[in-house]
């Protein structure tokens, strides 16, 4: 049976700035990076699946740091850019595991793995076809969680080594971090400074208008009138600097009202201290509108009032905070999401508020920050006049000065009790309020 083929030009599916990229031999080392929406994992897709059928005996290697990252990201841009191409899917045999695309007629694969461990790209080298493309996605995850600089040579070392260099190159996908100095940038323009090099950045601007939709645009330009510098690092791809304040975006006339009564889920974040402030911090969901609002909040600091209070005195606040948000919202608190650290506290609420799910809270930082950083940046989280302390920190709570410079942000642990807990509950409600983002804030 003949599988027939649609005839598809790669200028009408590639960009014009990535077009040059197709049969670019030259630069062995490519970089592509880009602010959202810039096209760059589909021009690369469309690339990797044009070299299956245009070169034989031919393979690529498409790798992310994390094997669990690929199935949803490169392995389904891969498979999409199939029908970009106009080519017939029954004409390749697509697997999950091993997680491959081969190009039937000639044999030509695609192979896509994680970079966990050394052992991962040991036996990657094909015996029958050259590998002459690989890809490492979201690059910045290499420097974040992997060894960076030396983990990408040993990369590069074991496919060039392994294939002779035929015809061979690399490409680095990833949208630039705030910070110029951070590692991922510092390589960048380091690598700039090669011959066999090429960086080419994106941004939506470059991409036509029907391919995005007007809704998508129209989204990039209220974030920009909203907050420039996030529009100009979400979606130019610019890095911006990190300003020494955190949620510089806070702005009390913005982002401080008075609560609803039409909440439909509360969520409390818990940040424990002995001597150092405990703080309750309750945010309400309201679907109606589409929105988070701070509902009330407590604190405690043994060292500003002289007066330590133990696990069983804070654990009876907790339930009066909680019988008063009952009695205002005609709701109880679904989840508290407590420090971690506070297993003793944790088990006196459960003692004696037994109906509320107490969670250890998602501490994952950076991630917990760039969540509330982009509901404050949308204006689709807002605080109550009850929660005071947490005003005053939302001024105060700063990066690192010194951490800033070494590309390694880490905030300051002072002033951020508070926002800590704000931060915990955030994480907790994000798989429902990250339904009422725009498309850029998903994720």
């Amino acid at each position: 049976m003949t599988y027939q083929n649609k005839v598809v030009k790669l200028s009408d599916i590639i960009i014009p700035k990535f077009q040059p990229l197709v049969n670019d031999r030259e630069h062995i080392h490519q970089i592509l990076t880009s602010g959202r929406a810039g096209t760059k994992s589909s021009a690369m897709a469309i690339i990797a699946d044009f070299l299956l059928v245009s070169e034989p005996n031919s393979a690529a290697v498409i790798m992310r740091k994390h094997h669990n990252k690929l199935r949803k990201t490169v392995y389904r841009e891969c498979e999409r850019a199939i029908g970009r191409l106009g080519l017939n899917k029954k004409l390749f045999k697509i697997t999950k595991s091993p997680m491959q695309i081969t190009y039937i007629p000639n044999g030509n694969t695609l192979y896509f793995t994680g970079s966990d461990s050394i052992d991962d790209t040991k036996g990657m080298i094909d015996a029958e076809n050259k590998i002459k493309l690989v890809v490492l996605d979201e690059l910045t995850e290499f420097f974040d969680k992997g060894d960076g600089d030396d983990e990408i040579a040993n990369i590069v070392a074991t496919f060039v080594r392994g294939n002779d260099g035929d015809n061979f190159r690399m490409m680095y996908l990833y949208n630039p971090p705030k910070n110029p100095v951070a590692p991922v940038n510092v390589w960048c323009t380091k690598m700039e400074q090669r011959a066999d090099c090429t960086h080419i950045h994106v941004d939506y601007r470059d991409v036509p208008v029907e391919w995005l939709g007007k809704a998508l645009i129209a989204e990039a330009e209220a974030m920009k009138e909203a907050d420039l510098k996030m529009y100009r690092w979400v979606w130019l791809g610019e890095a911006v600097g990190l300003d020494d304040l955190i949620y510089y975006m806070f702005d009390e006339s913005k982002h401080i009202e008075e609560p609803p009564q039409d909440i439909d889920i509360i969520v409390v974040g818990g940040d424990y201290g002995q001597m150092n402030a405990t703080t309750y911090e309750a945010y309400g969901i309201s679907f109606k509108h589409k929105h988070i609002y701070g509902l009330d909040e407590y604190y405690h600091s043994g060292r500003e009032t002289g007066h330590q209070r133990s696990p069983s005195d804070y654990a009876k606040d907790f339930k009066e905070f909680v019988d008063s948000l009952h009695k205002t919202y005609g709701e109880k608190p679904t989840y508290m999401c407590l420090d971690p650290s506070a297993r003793g506290l944790a088990e006196e609420m459960k003692r004696v508020c037994p109906y509320v799910i107490y969670d250890d809270a998602d501490n994952t930082v950076a991630t917990g920050i760039g969540r509330v950083q982009k509901l404050l940046a949308f204006c689709i989280l807002s605080l109550s006049p009850k929660q005071v302390e947490l005003r005053k920190e939302m001024h105060l709570y700063s990066y690192d000065a010194d951490s800033i410079e070494k590309g390694a942000e880490k905030p300051i642990k002072e002033n951020d009790h508070c926002d800590d807990a704000t931060r915990y509950a955030v994480m907790k409600m994000w798989k429902w309020v990250r339904q009422m983002l725009p498309y850029i804030g998903k994720e």
